[in-house]
Order: structure tokens, then sequence, then C-alpha cells
């Protein structure tokens, strides 16, 4: 379904998920594989990571050309991917337990371990603090790590079995997290390390992406419950949004330069929007079908792209007009 992870972490995984009613483990990957997350760097690319090839790829805007770069870890499977604040590309490895970053000038790679031997690092983002930080699906903790240091802490989510899973910088100075198996939002504090969390009133909805919207409050999807949810900051109450598209398979939601939120329907081949104001959702057909679109990013040239799990391909969608063109990526 919207699902991430390698079949053999699925299997570790499975009676957590089960236990949670969640239709699905979050690993039956599509089967030509090629990219799964995108994000925009500091030096005007989109870079991406291709976690079956074992590559961050880094795709020009402006000519599409792409170019590939393998990390030293073997079957490191990168998930997540967010620019730093030190210019560099930071990007989580499932497997290998990993914090690797590559620099956008030279393409060299570092990598860093992670505390515990098996947490299934996922999400990752810049932090007010100037940290980055990540998210353990599997070990239930939000960690951070320090570009300056590279010292790693963990900071355990209080809710048993919550499998974290997005994380985003809110305007409120914290980290704003999903919990796709606890069901609930999180904040953190970076400052104390303090850690709030706030029920989803849709039972068993498996909220995964999550970003900070135009409008002050932070904005997620729930893979389950096919519907877009929106949580104040300042009060912890929650929205949401039904999606058109039944079973649609959300899985990643950014705030676009226009002032909507774009997010990806998985399983309905489509790319969704939704206005902050009015709650009104409009959706996009990709052209190439089963293409299994993945992640969501707002590009430097006023475009929004995403990643297409089915297919070897990067796709872009015009805020203006809802045209979308597709890349093919290398094998």
């Amino acid at each position: 379904m919207f699902s991430k992870k390698p079949l053999a972490f699925c299997i570790s995984v499975l009676c957590l998920v089960v236990l949670l009613g969640l239709a699905g483990c979050k690993s039956n990957i599509p089967q030509d594989t090629k990219n799964y997350a995108i994000t925009a760097g500091s030096d005007g690319n989109l870079w991406y990571t291709d976690n079956l090839s074992n590559k961050i790829g880094k795709l020009s805007p402006a000519t599409g050309s792409v170019t590939q770069y393998t990390i030293p870890t073997d079957s490191a499977y990168p998930i997540g991917i967010a620019p730093g604040p030190d210019g560099n590309l930071w990007f989580t490895e499932d497997l290998s337990n990993k914090i690797g970053k590559i620099s956008p000038a030279t393409g060299s790679f570092t990598e860093y371990n992670i505390i515990n031997s098996v947490v299934a690092v996922d999400g990752i983002t810049a932090g007010p603090d100037g940290n980055l930080w990540f998210t353990e699906y599997l070990a239930g903790n939000i960690g951070s790590i320090s570009p300056s240091t590279s010292a790693v802490y963990e900071y355990p989510v209080p809710t048993t079995g919550s499998a974290p899973s997005g994380i985003v910088a809110g305007p409120d100075g914290n980290l704003w997290f999903t919990e796709m198996a606890g069901n609930k939002i999180g904040e953190m504090s970076p400052a104390t390390h303090n850690i709030t969390e706030y029920d989803i009133p849709t039972d068993a909805s498996a909220p995964d992406g999550i970003t900070a919207g135009p409008d002050g409050n932070l904005w997620f999807v729930e893979a389950n419950g096919n519907k877009i949810g929106k949580i104040s900051p300042a009060t912890g109450s929650i929205t949401e949004y039904d999606v058109p598209t039944a079973s649609a398979g959300l899985g990643s939601i950014v705030a676009g330069p226009e002032g909507n939120l774009w997010f990806i329907e998985t399983s309905g081949n489509k790319i969704g929007k939704i206005s902050p104001t009015t709650g009104i959702i409009t959706e996009y057909k990709i052209p190439t079908s089963k293409a299994t679109p993945n992640r969501i990013t707002a590009g430097p040239d006023g475009n929004l792209w995403f990643t297409q799990n089915g297919v070897s391909k990067i796709g872009k969608i015009s805020p203006t007009d809802g045209k979308i063109t597709e890349y093919r990526i290398p094998n």
C-alpha cells in the first residue's frame, strides 16, 4: 500500500501493525521501486533517496538531468532526506541504523551510527536549535544529531509501540511528529525534550507525513483514515478533512508556494491539494499508471516535486495549472 520498508523488516513489525488495526505493513514495496523521499537542497537542486539502488540522487529542476551517488554502506536503504543548516543534505539509513550526510558540492558522504542497534530510522528534519531531528520507527524514539559535533541523542516517545514516522519543525519552535501506530500527533520541545501527545479523532488513522502550514497550523495525512488532518500548536485541537478518492493511501504533505497544502495519494495515483482557508480538496491524476507516488516537496523553481515509487520517475506539478511533467531516473 503506502509502504516504505522492505519485506524482511515488515515481518519484524507485523505484530505491532496488526494489533493497532492498520490495513497493512509499512513495508510492502512495489517491485520497481527506485526512489522514496525528496527535498530541495541549498544548491538549487532536488535531492532524493533511492532505496533499492542504495543511492542519493540529484535532479536539476532547470534541465531534468540526474546525478546519482552510491552510499558507502551496502544495503543502507535510505528513507528520509532533509537540508541541514550546514548546507549538506542529511538522510536516514533505515536498515543500517545510521544517519548520513552528503555534500552537494563534492558528493562526498559521511555516516554516523545510531546508539541503539535496531531502530529503523525514518523521517528527518532540521530543527530550530541547529540540530537534525529524526524518528525511529521501530524503537519508538525521537533522535537528534548535531551537525557540528556529530553527537547523537535519543528520546523515547511516551506511548509504547508508537511507531513515529514523519517529523517537522513547527512555528512554535517545537518538533512535531506523527505516531503511525500510536494514532497520535506528538510535540517535543528541543530545549527540554518534553513530549506532549494528542489523540487523533479517527481510530487507527495511521498518520504519516506532517508539515507546517502557511496558516500557523501543522498539517498531516492519515494513511488509513483517508483524511487530511490539521492540529493547532496553540490548543492541540485537531480538524479532519475527508479526501474524495476512497482508499487513496495518503503518504506525504507539504506547503506549496501559493498558500495551499499539497499531498500524495499513493494508491489513488494522484496529487492532491487542500486550501487551508476553505478545506476544499482538488485532485490531479498522474499520467503514468501505477506510478505509486510517495513523497512531495516544494522546489526552488516554484513547482511541487514528487517521487514515484512504482516506476523510475520523478514528477513535477505546477501549482498554477496542475500540469504534471515526469522525468525518468536511470536504472
